[in-house]
């Protein structure tokens, strides 16, 4: 893969709520976010990850960030800037470690132990890219896969924003055949290949942002919440049969259910974790669901 030097906010979760941080990071043109619990410390933080930008120097960009902490309530202290260059790869791999997710799955990183009993491995090297399964919005999309997947396995599956490949890896894990990955980070298209090929999982990973003109039995988009209303009436036109979207804060649901409704989609089913959700549509008529807490 290619080298990438970005920049790392950090900030202490007590400090600032999700969606504030959220909203900060988005414009200031965050590559990604995650939330992290450091495993020697128990301490959560927000975090988010910046390209090194064309309009201002680095001290620059870096007093935007810090000014925009301080706006959001945080103290001093609890802010972390940090410039990220060669040892990028690796410093994820301190917060990560193997978990068990629904009944069936177990995601981990290629540096631990797979499982000792019967649950589906799933191996994991992000390097640059993002999605390891730790954030409660991919945590609550796989759970919504092997859901899904124990019903019905899929013909087709559509990764939109696939990042690390690990949502459809786990569906071709769980049996799904012509998977599809997009992203338009060319450093994440790269990961979902290297990572299919390490769990023996044969997926196509195409750069792009938007979806293809053909359509899925199940489609997966974890995104945030304003690319899913972009993108809502070429991704309902890719699903045959159900749409996971997730990325979404809680307060963001009812839009997005509106949104993709009225393109003909039925709510089935709102899961949540924390302050973020994970929705699921079918195509057509089908029973809903309670949500789920």
């Amino acid at each position: 893969m290619p080298e990438i030097t970005c920049l790392e906010l950090r900030i202490e979760g007590s400090a600032v709520d999700e969606h504030s941080f959220l909203k900060l990071a988005e414009s200031q043109h965050t590559l990604g976010t995650s939330i992290e619990t450091d495993y020697d410390s128990n301490v959560e933080s927000h975090i988010a990850w910046f390209p090194l930008s064309d309009q201002f120097n680095l001290e620059e960009q870096r007093a935007r960030l810090a000014a925009g902490s301080l706006l959001l309530g945080a103290k001093p202290e609890q802010v972390k800037i940090t410039l990220l260059g060669d040892d990028w790869e690796t410093a994820w791999q301190k917060y990560w470690k193997a978990m068990p997710v629904g009944e069936r799955l177990w995601v981990r990183p290629s540096f631990c132990e797979p499982p000792s009993g019967n649950r589906i491995d799933i191996v994991l090297d992000p390097g640059m890219a993002f999605g390891t399964g730790t954030h409660p919005t991919t945590y609550l999309c796989l759970e919504a896969i092997e859901r899904y997947s124990l019903q019905h396995v899929p013909s087709s599956v559509l990764d939109m924003g696939a990042g690390s490949g690990l949502l459809a890896i786990t569906a071709g894990k769980m049996g799904a055949s012509d998977i599809h990955a997009i992203d338009y980070d060319p450093v994440s298209v790269e990961a979902s290949r290297v990572n299919a090929a390490i769990n023996h999982v044969q997926l196509t990973s195409t750069l792009g942002d938007t979806p293809p003109a053909r359509t899925f039995e199940l489609v997966i988009a974890n995104i945030l919440a304003g690319p899913l209303l972009g993108m809502a009436e070429p991704l309902a036109s890719c699903v045959e049969k159900e749409l996971i979207l997730s990325g979404l804060l809680k307060s963001q649901v009812a839009l997005n259910i509106r949104t993709y409704e009225a393109l003909g989609l039925k709510h089935l089913r709102t899961c949540t974790m924390g302050d973020w959700a994970c929705v699921t549509f079918a195509c057509g008529a089908q029973k809903g669901f309670e949500d789920d807490e």
